[in-house]
């Protein structure tokens, strides 16, 4: 799958007083030599044309998780400052506001400086576009830079494949979001969306072509697996191959043990799920457990606004709910959004009839939910006897259990 660094930060798929010190405690599993010559790590950024007391946050990347800040601070006339320490190199993202904007960053124990221009593209939402970014001070950074600098070229194909394409686009989207099949059949027969298609496939053999070399000429290094994470929105069983190709230096690493986590998950049938606390669209509390009280199965749905597959996996829902609701079938739909504007909003379009809540990183966390959409199929003990249910597969299942 073809993955900008916002995209993966997001899965397709992102605090103290200025000039004071964040002390970051990381817990890592590896001791590979860090590149500089310094003990500690000292980020200093200063961005123009943002407002003053921004909430800057510092949160790890290229984990295909939630994850929290490691450090917050606020900008004073455009500048900030974190320090820490790490045992080696690492990615962060420096995400501005609520996640109106981020600038990844590769960290490693030495003095990194970071500038930039911030320009608000979308007044409704508040995002932040950045340009003229200039980083300084990191080795890391620099071989990172110049590494992937092949996707500079993927994005002028993508564009390219696309130019033309857009009222085709959206005619489309428009007929699967409505569930018209026929529709959908007639256009995917045009001689126009057979080319799109025979160029997007290309365009996909050659993003594969890139991402596996660059992955094996770091088999031997922490960069292998690392790249593993920023190439890919999520890792499958399939892709064991490559990562059993790595050095034991490389599988060892922190990121080496991260894509190790995902490609050899633990199971969860047969798990039982805690109780976890989340607002609902009101702003209010709820316990999960009340939702599960009293039913027989229901399915935990993680989804997100801007996920396209679990949009069009709704309707699906719908009339799962509306077919055996009845019988104690229920849905609890728990959202991955970070902004709830974006979630309310996709409430009130798609009308979602079963309970809704918003998750904070603590469900979709201990789920281990690395891709969306991503369902479990929970018993009425709480015990998890099913994943990854969807369309006929979730029908038939429900008629075994409740028919």
């Amino acid at each position: 799958m073809y993955n900008g660094l916002d995209k993966n930060f997001d899965m397709y798929n992102i605090m103290n007083t200025i000039y004071g010190v964040c002390l970051l405690l990381l817990v890592v599993s590896c001791t590979s030599k860090t590149p500089g010559s310094k003990e500690n790590f000292e980020l200093k950024g200063k961005i123009s044309g943002v407002d003053h007391g921004m909430t800057v946050k510092l949160v790890p990347g290229a984990t295909h998780s939630d994850e929290k800040p490691v450090a917050v601070t606020t900008l004073e006339n455009g500048s900030f400052t974190f320090t820490g320490k790490l045992e080696e190199p690492r990615m962060f993202y420096v995400v501005f506001g609520e996640y109106r904007g981020m600038i990844p960053v590769m960290l490693e124990n030495s003095e990194v400086n970071l500038s930039a221009t911030a320009e608000t593209i979308n007044t409704e939402t508040g995002r932040i576009s950045f340009s003229g970014q200039k980083i300084t001070g990191s080795e890391t950074h620099e071989y990172y830079q110049e590494q992937t600098a092949f996707r500079k070229e993927l994005d002028r194909d993508y564009a390219a494949y696309h130019e033309g394409t857009e009222q085709l686009a959206k005619l489309y989207g428009k007929a699967r979001n409505e569930g018209n099949r026929a529709q959908m059949d007639s256009i995917e027969a045009t001689a126009e969306w057979k080319e799109f298609e025979s160029r997007e496939n290309a365009f996909f053999d050659k993003v594969k072509a890139k991402n596996s070399q660059l992955i094996s000429a770091h088999k031997d290094s922490w960069w292998g697996p690392f790249f593993m994470m920023t190439q890919y929105s999520y890792l499958t069983p399939d892709q064991r191959p490559v990562f059993e190709q790595f050095s034991d230096e490389a599988r060892n690493s922190y990121y080496g043990q991260l894509v190790h986590e995902e490609l050899f998950p633990k199971a969860v049938i047969g798990k039982q799920v805690a109780g976890f606390r989340l607002q609902d669209r009101e702003g209010q509390p709820v316990e999960t457990k009340s939702v599960f009280s009293g039913k027989k199965y229901i399915l935990i749905d993680f989804w997100a606004s801007w996920c396209a597959p679990c949009r069009k996996e709704i309707p699906n829902l719908k009339k799962a709910y509306e077919d055996f609701a009845p019988e104690g079938f229920e849905i609890l739909s728990v959202s991955i959004d970070k902004k709830q504007e974006a979630w309310l909003k996709a409430l009130q379009e798609e009308d979602m009839q079963w309970p809704n809540l918003i998750d904070d990183g603590t469900m979709s966390g201990e789920f281990k939910v690395r891709a969306i959409p991503a369902t479990f199929l929970v018993d009425e003990k709480g015990t998890i006897i099913a994943e990854n249910l969807r369309g006929e597969a979730l029908d038939e299942k429900l008629k075994e259990l409740l028919h």
